[in-house]
């Protein structure tokens, strides 16, 4: 018996990374997989991985900041899997500029992806849950989220709106059966941290207390916890995988 046996979850940006990381951890637990991502093509090499624990399998392509795409993603995925259990809002980008002088299409770019996408998605797996009465929303926000980090205002502030939209919508759905939690890692080996400029990376991590980035495989059992029964009493929380670089 899996911790999560009989459940569908979707995780968007789930073809690499932290995303990947759950969505096998998720299959091997004994739940159907949706997989949205903007590369389908990797998404479809990750349900092979996630479908050789036995369990099913679908995917959507598409841009999570775009509506249409998000609808008619999910309208597939719903009806190859079912209604969706878990809402795992992992896709993300990462870049870096200092305000002054950023440009205006990278500012909404990094707030379309992170916070319009959650926002998106989110809104279309409730209706189902609060029919149920059950349903795990599980946000991805970042230690940056706390501390803050030069040359990524956007990026920070995208997250920083992660974190209070998954509060306060915790408020609004708790008594429906759905809890809102987000989890909060440090820099983790994926190529989207592994796509940021040298300098950058190198001075992240002499900030580590641990030394190093963490892996994904450090990351992915908590967003277990919070999509299994044994997570129920998490609400609104914001849990901190970060290797010391910030403690709170």
């Amino acid at each position: 018996m899996g911790k999560l046996d009989g459940k569908v979850a979707v995780i968007t940006g789930g073809a690499s990374g932290i995303g990947r990381g759950v969505a096998n951890l998720f299959a091997s637990e004994g739940a159907s997989i949706g997989i949205f991502d903007l590369n389908r093509d990797s998404a479809e090499k990750v349900a092979r991985e996630c479908a050789a624990h036995g369990g099913k399998v679908a995917v959507a392509g598409g841009d999570v900041s775009k509506e249409a795409d998000v609808k008619a993603g999910l309208k597939s995925l719903v009806s190859e899997l079912g209604d969706v259990d878990i809402m795992v809002n992992n896709a993300g980008i990462d870049t870096t500029h200092e305000l002054d002088g950023m440009p205006t299409e990278m500012w909404d770019r990094m707030i379309d992806v992170h916070l319009r996408g959650t926002f998106l998605f989110t809104r279309e797996v409730l209706p189902a849950m609060k029919r149920k009465k059950w349903g795990r929303i599980i946000n991805l926000s970042s230690q940056l989220a706390h501390k803050g980090a030069p040359t990524m205002v956007h990026y920070v502030a995208a997250k920083s709106g992660i974190m209070g939209f998954t509060r306060a919508l915790a408020y609004e759905v708790a008594r429906d059966g759905i809890t809102v939690n987000c989890v909060n890692p440090g820099p983790i080996n994926t190529p989207l941290l592994n796509g940021l400029p040298q300098d950058w990376l190198e001075r992240k991590k002499g900030e580590l207390p641990i030394g190093r980035f963490g892996e994904v495989g450090e990351v992915a059992p908590v967003f277990l916890l919070l999509a299994s029964d044994e997570g129920s009493y998490f609400i609104g929380a914001s849990l901190n995988v970060n290797g010391g670089d910030y403690m709170i």
